[in-house]
């Protein structure tokens, strides 16, 4: 029991770590290791449901390889595709620890997940509104970054973190309301601040999901306008919260700046848009792509979107299972919303909140972004725990106790 106790408290602090990403090596990296191995001695186990996943992956880091292989003297490459393969192997643990006491452990995680994304908004916000003598490491190219470099990944981190509160409000399963409501204004405060224009989408795509899921998956009439009134009273409470933060002044210009469809970066022959037209066509000459990471030595900056990327990094093999793999697994995620089971009230809050990184990495490169592989391994572990729980009798909507 202590061993078991100490591996459930070292994997917390494993996933409360997620939101330390100020360089290429966080705590998060640090505790994986000895986390991974003490689990895997406690018998964690890859069920039948999740090896879809895992042949898709291992397919993916074969093209990612070979395509290596004409530059095994070049630090960068081989460094990042190490870290690719390490990133795979937490996906894959993730996919076979969830799959076991499939609720017990999910609550665990998704409480120090939202722990850790209501710790990051915090000194995001600090830092945006310059309240420490130490706002650059929070704040970054006039917009807040909480504990990450890059103002797009703080700003999408933190959703996961918004949907399990207000899941939690909607369904009327969390225990302090007030306290879920606070930090869920927090949150929203955060992914507002980064201005990034992925995340603000994203965020909306992804809580219409969830809200639609939940609505639909409940056949009470009383529940049904519990989730109207209250999606009605977030709404309300998050617009005073940004008019309030638009009141600012600076604040106020870079959304201004921000909502525009596009920025300076991305226009011209040599923006994004048209570095990705020019590499398309390159890469259709190409059947073993570019190489890793050998994209921004050829236009000075990275792809920008994650399917052109895995062309370039991987081949037309690489990216045809990437591809693949989106696919398949969105193909996992709506079923786990539309057919009732054990497991579907946890599938309405990871699955939008990947979808939504999915619909982002058509502007933006996620190949690389830790809390992604772990929300991949937890929508595979729930297919895996719904086929092995069966489908239950429809008609009544599972919530988080």
């Amino acid at each position: 029991m202590a061993v078991e106790g100490l591996a459930k408290a070292l994997f917390a602090a494993f996933i409360f770590f997620a939101c330390f990403a100020f360089s290429e090596t966080s705590p998060y990296d640090a505790v994986a290791i000895p986390t991974i191995l003490l689990w895997l001695c406690l018998g964690v186990r890859l069920h039948r449901g999740a090896v879809p996943l895992v042949a898709l992956l291992l397919l993916y880091l074969a093209a990612i390889v070979s395509a290596l292989l004409p530059y095994l003297n070049e630090e960068f490459p081989v460094t990042w595709t190490v870290q690719l393969i390490y990133l795979a192997i937490t996906c894959i643990f993730f996919a076979m620890f969830f799959a076991d006491d499939t609720h017990a452990r999910m609550e665990l995680a998704l409480k120090a997940y939202t722990a850790s994304c209501v710790f990051s908004a915090v000194l995001g916000i600090v830092g945006y509104l310059q309240w420490l003598g130490i706002e650059d490491l929070f704040y970054k190219y006039d917009r807040a970054s909480g504990t990450f470099q890059d103002p797009n990944v703080f700003g999408s981190f933190l959703t996961l973190g918004a949907l399990y509160l207000m899941h939690g409000l909607l369904t009327g399963s969390t225990r302090r309301p007030l306290v879920s409501l606070v930090g869920l204004l927090i949150i929203v405060a955060g992914i507002f601040l980064s201005f990034s224009r992925g995340s603000w989408g994203g965020s909306v795509v992804a809580v219409l999901l969830m809200v639609g899921s939940v609505y639909a998956g409940s056949t009470a009439p009383r529940l049904r306008r519990r989730i109207v009134l209250l999606t009605l009273a977030t709404v309300v409470l998050g617009t005073v919260a940004v008019i309030g933060l638009l009141s600012v002044d600076h604040v106020h210009k870079m959304f201004e700046t921000r909502a525009a469809l596009t920025q300076d970066y991305d226009q011209g022959e040599t923006g994004r848009f048209g570095n990705q037209i020019r590499g398309f066509a390159m890469l259709l000459e190409r059947p073993f792509g570019m190489g890793p990471m050998h994209w921004r030595l050829i236009f000075g900056l990275e792809p920008h979107n994650s399917y052109i990327g895995s062309f370039a990094n991987g081949g037309w093999l690489g990216g045809t299972v990437f591809i693949g793999l989106v696919v398949i697994t969105g193909i996992v995620g709506f079923r786990l919303l539309a057919r009732p089971s054990p497991v579907r009230a946890h599938a309405q809050i990871v699955w939008p909140a990947l979808l939504m990184f999915f619909l982002q990495a058509v502007q933006i490169d996620i190949e690389k972004w830790r809390h992604v592989y772990m929300m991949l391994g937890m929508v595979w572990a729930l297919e895996a725990a719904r086929l092995r729980a069966g489908a239950p009798q429809a008609g009544a909507l599972e919530t988080r106790r």
